[in-house]
């Protein structure tokens, strides 16, 4: 297999994803694709993030979340560095957040 066949197997995954319609649809889709531990640990980074983003020191973070100062570092590792895909959806997460007073 190439490597553009290895990226188009690849891009069918995100595309599947593009086709999600709604929150129900994508905890399916997700649940029927990952392991719970898979789930979680995605769904902790994710938080993991959003703090971050906040300003939150490691601390209490961990405190928190119960991720790992590695896990931490990490995230915020990408969140400095990465490929700026928190960047994006960050934003508007916090805005969804901010019309339903969450």
């Amino acid at each position: 297999m190439t490597k553009n066949e290895k990226r188009e197997h690849g891009d069918l995954l995100y595309q599947a994803i593009l086709t999600l319609q709604d929150l129900d649809e994508c905890k399916k889709f997700f649940s029927d694709l990952c392991t719970v531990a898979e789930l979680r640990a995605m769904e902790q980074r994710f938080e993991v993030a959003m703090l971050l983003s906040d300003g939150m020191i490691y601390n209490d973070i961990l405190e928190r979340t119960g991720a790992s100062s590695a896990t931490i570092s990490r995230v915020n590792r990408s969140l400095q560095y990465g490929a700026d895909g928190y960047q994006a959806v960050l934003p508007r997460i916090k805005e969804k957040q901010a019309e339903h007073g969450v």
